[in-house]
């Protein structure tokens, strides 16, 4: 949370005499004030304009204090609510705290200090609330998610779009290459929040059989065709209530997508071979390494269904296109293939790896330093250790953009000393943290700070100063 963070205060009520004592109160404290004189307008008014804190009258035409109450909560967790009563009512106003509103204050106003000291009081719980999300939120995008390593832009910019989503049933398009890590993102987005205890179910779309696409994702009644032995719940009921995965979702075939497409629209699944229909409530989540949208326009891929599905996109850059993650990659996946073996990258290894394109991406890297370690000494992984097309790569990393890979060396210590020093900054010598954006164990991350002398405080949690 910046420092220039201004609290956004919305009053409503029919008395425009309220509302204009209000927001002079309001003003007085710093905030940004709104006005709304129901809650049928308050609440168009939520719709279109963030607001941090509202301030409500309980008795209104058409829509009460409480019935507005109970529509903010619904559409607007986050969103601190209290309520203004004129008529004594504590009882209703103990309901509405039953709601989820903060507090009550008592109309009129007397003396004004208190009404002063109210929001003042309010907006201080805003302000602990805000920080404590932005605290986490810049905790989970620094460090790894799922094994979405990385200090690169991109994938920062990544793993922040997962931290804002994964509490919400807002549809993603996860698109990328193959290999970029598809569906550890979807993987991210389901466990690291609020559904992570509900079913995640991943279909791979391209590997489906055509004539059998239907019948595994709507299931299908005992006899509906020949081998039917007995009745299948498809993969779409499978998932409800959670989250359901379509991987490569533009290898579905037109039929198919229109099928999906009705699904996604009335909520409901058909076994094959069923009249009856079966309500299913899941979050939907599809990945493509196509261009789904020069697809729709060629006439391959619905554009309805596209537009269905790309509410929100979360975009994955190919590995050539965040080198200075290789190094960081490297030690994650070493950790993980030779757990306690401290296996190392030479110089001139670390250099072809850093000049390779990698069209396979991250999922090409793995493989490659599995290679290495199958077949290598077990503690040192040499140019020879590595598939010939990486070891022979032309590229030289000197030509290699500075943007890709700060501080750039060609000696493998030069590398690993700049990127701790470089994590270290970031997590203010906190070494629990570190470990994890490094991907190394504490015990390996101990051996290097003393190899390479690098100074940290003893560990403690990261300052909770807001920038």
């Amino acid at each position: 949370m910046t420092q220039d963070f201004r609290i956004r205060l919305l009053i409503v009520d029919d008395e425009q005499t309220i509302r204009r004592l209000c927001m002079t109160v309001g003003e007085s404290l710093g905030f940004s004030c709104l006005e709304a004189e129901s809650g049928d307008a308050a609440l168009a008014l939520l719709e279109e304009q963030p607001v941090h804190m509202v301030l409500t009258d309980m008795v209104m035409p058409r829509m009460s204090g409480i019935e507005f109450l109970e529509q903010v909560k619904r559409a607007h967790p986050r969103i601190e609510v209290a309520v203004m009563t004129g008529h004594g009512s504590v009882e209703t106003a103990v309901q509405a705290m039953k709601l989820g509103a903060y507090d009550y204050i008592a109309k009129p106003f007397a003396p004004l200090d208190d009404l002063r000291l109210f929001l003042r009081r309010m907006a201080d719980k805003v302000r602990l609330v805000e920080e404590n999300i932005y605290l986490r939120e810049r905790s989970e995008t620094e460090t790894s998610l799922h094994g979405i390593i990385g200090n690169s832009t991109g994938i920062q910019n990544v793993l922040r779009l997962i931290s804002r989503l994964k509490d919400t049933r807002t549809p993603v398009l996860i698109s990328g290459e193959s290999g970029t890590g598809k569906e550890l993102v979807a993987r991210a987005l389901h466990f690291r929040g609020t559904m992570a205890s509900r079913p995640f179910v991943a279909v791979d779309c391209g590997s489906l059989v055509p004539t059998l696409i239907e019948s595994e994702l709507f299931g299908y009644e005992k006899g509906a065709f020949t081998g039917a032995l007995r009745s299948k719940q498809g993969l779409l009921q499978s998932a409800d209530t959670g989250t359901i995965f379509l991987d490569e979702v533009g290898e579905l075939p037109l039929e198919m997508q229109a099928k999906l497409l009705r699904f996604l629209q009335e909520k409901e699944v058909r076994p094959v071979g069923s009249n009856q229909k079966v309500k299913v409530d899941v979050r939907i989540m599809a990945a493509t390494n196509r261009d789904l949208d020069a697809e729709y326009k060629k006439g391959t891929f619905r554009k309805d269904l596209f537009f269905r599905l790309n509410v929100v996109t979360i975009s994955l850059p190919p590995l050539r296109e965040r080198r200075s993650d290789i190094p960081i990659l490297a030690a994650f996946f070493l950790e993980r293939l030779a757990p306690g073996r401290s296996v190392q990258v030479s110089s001139n290894a670390m250099k072809a790896l850093l000049a390779y394109d990698w069209p396979g991406n991250v999922r090409e890297l793995e493989n490659c330093l599995e290679r290495a370690v199958a077949l290598g000494d077990q503690r040192v992984i040499e140019v020879n250790d590595l598939p010939s097309t990486i070891a022979n790569s032309e590229v030289q990393v000197e030509s290699l953009p500075s943007s890709e890979f700060s501080g750039r060396s060609t000696d493998l210590e030069d590398i690993e000393r700049a990127t701790i020093e470089r994590v270290f900054s970031q997590v203010k010598g906190d070494k629990a943290l570190a470990g994890k954006m490094l991907g190394i164990s504490r015990a390996t991350l101990y051996r290097k700070l003393k190899r390479y002398n690098i100074g940290a405080r003893e560990d403690s949690p990261p300052s909770a100063t807001l920038q």
